[in-house]
């Protein structure tokens, strides 16, 4: 991460075939995440529709040249942490993505929060730190999420990334639904 000035900490990407696990879990999760990000598509006047099953909408990824996977291993120890970024990889881009926490918080390290911090057009960026336990999943958007405005809906900017572990190790499972080119 430190060579590329995202922060300091590892991350692995997992290659095809993904491990059962994974690829189970991103399978099974896009169906259920579909008609929010095509609702999210409709209030932002975005005519694009995701397709049902997650296979179809990575053949959409591989006509655009995009087919290498994007699941990966994240692993922090003290002091490390993860700059706000989006993780976007090319032209398609499903606007939802999950992270599972594989440890538990105050037991095996403290400090390394995760954080999402939204950019309001003309005001002031809000932060949402979330200390979720080991087994538990945040599911959140990849790049922006419509926000109701008096004159219809917009788009606001959404970054996460992680605080500065303070002690012991961190490791979370990054599911993005979406392939890299």
């Amino acid at each position: 991460m430190s060579r590329y000035r995202f922060g300091r900490g590892e991350y692995k990407y997992f290659n095809y075939p993904l491990p059962k696990i994974v690829q189970e879990l991103r399978e099974s999760t896009y169906p259920y995440l579909v008609p929010l990000a095509n609702e999210w598509n409709e209030a932002l006047e975005v005519s694009e529709r995701f397709p049902d099953s997650h296979a179809a909408f990575l053949a959409q990824c591989k006509k655009s040249g995009q087919t290498r996977p994007t699941p990966l291993l994240l692993h922090y120890e003290t002091g490390d942490f993860n700059c706000l970024h989006q993780d976007l990889y090319g032209a398609v881009a499903f606007p939802l993505q999950m992270t599972c926490f594989l440890n538990e918080p105050g037991v095996d390290y403290a400090g390394g929060e995760f954080a999402l911090v939204e950019q309001q057009p003309r005001a002031q960026s809000k932060v949402e730190v979330i200390a979720p336990k080991r087994g538990e999943f945040v599911i959140f958007t990849t790049r922006y999420r419509p926000v109701k405005g008096t004159r219809g809906y917009y788009r606001t900017n959404i970054r996460h990334g992680v605080s500065p572990l303070r002690r012991g190790m961190r490791f979370t499972l990054g599911v993005i639904f979406h392939d890299a080119e």
